[in-house]
C-alpha cells in the first residue's frame, strides 16, 4: 500500500490524498529533534454528523480531537466551526524500532526496518478494569482472517448485559477482530492487535485489553510487520523535547482515568522522568510548562523563554468536503 508523505499533503494540499491516505507517514526528524508534522484546520461542514467522522477523515481520534478543541460539541459539532486537526506530535522517547504504542495518546507509531519514517495510527485500547498492558514484547503470530473464540470472562460480561455470544464467531465482515491480527507475545497469547467490525471504537477505551485498528489501517501493518517484530507499549501522557533550534515543547495528554468517574481533565499528571529539569533548564518557561500542563491540548505546545499562547489553533488548512450522513454513532 503506497502512501502520500505529509509533506506531499501539505505542499500539495490534494483532496484525492486527502481522502485516500489512511496512516499518516512522516519523514523521521533529523538527530536530536523529535517534532514531526503540522497540525492542520477543518471547518466544520453540514452533514459532520461527529468527530469519529471526521477523524477518520484524517486517520487521528476523536479524542485527540477533542483533546485540542475542548470547547466543541463530540456530536453534531457547529457548521463553520474551524477546529485544529492534530497532525503534529513529538515522537515517543523510545528506541525507533518496531511498533510503539502510547496508551495515552492512542496511537501506534511503526517504524518501517530501513526507512527514514514512521508511519501514525489511531488505536482503540482497554477499557477501565480491562487495560492493556504496558510492556515490551514482540509480535508472536501474524493471523489473516482470524475467527473469534469469546474468553469466559468476555461471554460473562456480555452474558450480564443481556448478550449470549456464540463459541465461536467465524472469520468474515462482523466478526469483532476483522481481518487482520497481530498476536503479541505477552501473557498467554490473548493481545492481539486487530481491525474491528466498529470502527467508531478505534480512538477510545472500549476493548477487554486488545488493541484495535481501522481495516485499511491493520491491512498496512499487517503486510509489513513480521514475525518478532518488537513491540513497546507504554502510557506517558506527557512528552517534551529540545529541539535542535533551541525550541522546547512540551505535549500533554489527558491521562487515562485509573478509577469510575474520575475527571482526566484535572487528576494529578504523573511527571516522567527529566520534566523537572528541563523545566529547570535556562530557556524553558514554567509558566508556559505549567499552563500546557493544565491544558493538556494533546498537541506540542512551545514552551521556550518568550514564546506567546499556549496553544495556538493555526495549522496548514485541510481542504473540505461535503460528507454523507452515514455515521449516526456518537461519541462514547
Amino acid at each position: 500500500m503506497k502512501r502520500a508523505s505529509l509533506i506531499t499533503l501539505i505542499l500539495f494540499g490534494s483532496l484525492s490524498a486527502v481522502n485516500s491516505v489512511r496512516a499518516m507517514d512522516y519523514p523521521l526528524p533529523p538527530a536530536g529533534s523529535r517534532l514531526i508534522g503540522q497540525n492542520q484546520t477543518y471547518t466544520i461542514q453540514e452533514g459532520d454528523n461527529n468527530l469519529q467522522a471526521i477523524a477518520r477523515r484524517f486517520n487521528t481520534a476523536a479524542h485527540i480531537i477533542l483533546e485540542t478543541n475542548n470547547t466543541i460539541a463530540p456530536v453534531y459539532p457547529a457548521p463553520g466551526t474551524v477546529i485544529t486537526i492534530p497532525t503534529q506530535m513529538l515522537l515517543p522517547d523510545t528506541p525507533r524500532e518496531g511498533i510503539v504504542v502510547n496508551l495515552a495518546e492512542l496511537r501506534l507509531y511503526y517504524f518501517p526496518p530501513g526507512e527514514n519514517s514512521v508511519q501514525v495510527y489511531p488505536l482503540g485500547i482497554g477499557q477501565l478494569g480491562l487495560e492493556t498492558p504496558v510492556s515490551i514484547t514482540r509480535v508472536s503470530q501474524k493471523i489473516p482472517n482470524p475467527t473469534w473464540t469469546p474468553t469466559a470472562g468476555i461471554r460473562a460480561r456480555s452474558l450480564a448485559q443481556g448478550i449470549k455470544l456464540p463459541p465461536v464467531v467465524p472469520a468474515g465482515p462482523n466478526n469483532p477482530l476483522g481481518r487482520y491480527a497481530l498476536r503479541l507475545g505477552i501473557g498467554n497469547g490473548e493481545y492481539l492487535i486487530h481491525g474491528t467490525s466498529a470502527p467508531d471504537s478505534v480512538g477510545l477505551r472500549v476493548s477487554s485489553g486488545c488493541m484495535r485498528m481501522n481495516a485499511p489501517d491493520i491491512k498496512a501493518l499487517f503486510a509489513q510487520a513480521s514475525v518478532g517484530t518488537r513491540v513497546q507499549i507504554i502510557n506517558e501522557p506527557v512528552k517534551f523535547s529540545v529541539e535542535p533550534d533551541g525550541k522546547r515543547y512540551v505535549e500533554v495528554h489527558r491521562p487515562l482515568a485509573m478509577l469510575e468517574g474520575e475527571n482526566p481533565q484535572t487528576v494529578p499528571i504523573a511527571q516522567p522522568a527529566g520534566l523537572a529539569s528541563f523545566v529547570a533548564e535556562q530557556g524553558s518557561d514554567k509558566v508556559l510548562v505549567n499552563k500546557a500542563l493544565s491544558r493538556r491540548a494533546g498537541i506540542p505546545v512551545a514552551v521556550s523563554t518568550g514564546e506567546g499562547p499556549v496553544v495556538e489553533s493555526t495549522g496548514q488548512s485541510a481542504l473540505n468536503r461535503e460528507v454523507p450522513v452515514a455515521v449516526t454513532q456518537a461519541l462514547q
